[in-house]
């Protein structure tokens, strides 16, 4: 792993402007998607015709080393630490759940003004990703031709910012390189004076075009450079929350060398921080100390494979250009639970209902344990209550991925197939 290192801080300034031109609606993560009809709605709409079943957002595993920190689960010990952030009881979608920084895409976030700070390379030096393997499709969510729906702005760059931007609203981390970039392997920050920090904080969190009126007046870009695209988690039809609210999200990995300061909640959606490592947060979880939603599960146990931080980076970095395929999971319902399938389950439907339009109910009077008997092939989650999970996958993973450890939350074994 390349030396890290940190930036200087920014020279004090004028400070955030009164306001800031091409106002997106102020819709952030922690606050839910725009409201039907309203004027940013209404632009995302434009933006990408499909989103009448579904919003586009961007999340960020954010991973902080935490160097000589002594093992806390029996797991084993990590010497990182991710960041989750407690949702408010009052918010209208996962209250009360811990999550990763992320939110809702923007306008803001496909503005063609972006290009005049980064790179003029072909994706902005991101680099092109591979083609899907055979038999596979990337996920639409990347794939769809952002310019023919009138932004000049990849998706994989607005994105990315969009994560960055969330990231910056609900945590108040700030992830930034001087000039044009591209960055160094693993970030480094920039940052102005505390008190100019938070009022620029509540101005972009009031209107997402104030992202890009901050990175002009310290000089710097958003470090896109320094997030690998990890994932894409699509909300299950029957999963949607109040309103048939469906998130496709983006999911993004970013390592830091360790935590970055003047981390805090925005005391809005946000009435929480807390950084652990995977299988501290497994731990939490099991003991219904914390609880967050099956795909923060999965990839918690996906992130178990790996106890180092620089092992995570070294893995990120060199599958950054594979790219990932959309995962949606169905649910099927079961006498004793239920059973979030997974792309590649031999019970995956061949044609999934993604919109919701064909009402297709999938239910058994069969147990859990005798669905796991009858059953060879395998990636999915079981379902016992919502603190109560089991992931089992025995097929290949791909685009040069990693499955999860198979870790479960109570005593059942249903390895004996696997």
């Amino acid at each position: 792993m390349p030396a890290l290192s940190r930036l200087p801080r920014a020279s004090p300034g004028a400070g955030p402007p009164r306001g800031c031109s091409g106002s997106s609606g102020g819709a952030g993560g922690g606050a839910g998607p725009p409201r039907r009809g309203s004027p940013a709605a209404l632009r995302l709409a434009k933006m990408n015709p499909r989103l009448r079943h579904w919003r586009e957002a961007a999340t960020l595993l954010l991973a902080a080393g935490t160097p000589g920190r002594p093992p806390r689960s029996p797991l084993g010990s990590f010497d990182y630490e991710l960041l989750l952030l407690r949702r408010s009881s009052r918010s209208g979608f996962m209250p009360g759940a811990h999550v990763f920084p992320g939110g809702l895409a923007e306008p803001a976030d496909f503005s063609a003004e972006w290009l005049g700070l980064l790179p003029a390379s072909p994706h902005c030096g991101l680099g092109a990703v591979k083609p899907p393997p055979p038999g596979c499709s990337r996920a639409p969510i990347f794939a769809t031709d952002r310019e023919s729906l009138g932004s000049q702005l990849p998706g994989e760059v607005a994105f990315r910012i969009c994560a960055l931007r969330e990231t910056f609203e609900e945590a108040g981390i700030l992830l930034l390189v001087p000039g044009r970039g591209p960055a160094p392997p693993l970030p480094a920050e920039r940052l102005p004076p505390a008190a100019e920090l938070g009022e620029w904080r509540r101005r972009v969190r009031e209107d997402a075009s104030c992202f890009l009126r901050l990175c002009r007046h310290l000089g710097c870009a958003p470090n896109i450079w320094a997030l690998h695209e990890w994932s894409n988690w699509l909300t299950p039809v029957g999963r949607a929350g109040p309103g048939g609210r469906r998130y496709d999200t983006a999911f993004y990995l970013c390592c830091l060398q360790q935590r970055p300061p003047h981390v805090s909640q925005d005391d809005q959606e946000v009435t929480a921080v807390l950084w652990s490592s995977p299988a501290e947060a497994i731990e939490r979880f099991k003991s219904q100390e914390i609880w967050f939603p099956p795909p923060q599960f999965y990839e918690f146990c996906r992130l178990c494979n790996f106890s180092s931080l620089e092992e995570l980076q070294q893995f990120s970095s060199a599958r950054a250009l594979e790219g990932c395929e959309r995962w949606m999971p169905v649910t099927l319902s079961a006498a004793d639970g239920a059973i979030q399938l997974l792309p590649g389950d031999e019970l995956y439907p061949e044609d999934p209902d993604y919109t919701g339009e064909k009402k297709i109910n999938l239910s058994t009077d069969k147990k859990v344990e005798d669905l796991m008997r009858e059953g060879g092939v395998f990636h999915r989650m079981v379902m016992k209550d919502i603190n109560n999970l089991a992931i089992y996958v025995n097929i290949q993973a791909k685009y040069k991925h990693i499955n999860p450890l198979m870790i479960k939350c109570d005593n059942s074994d249903y390895n004996s197939r696997l």
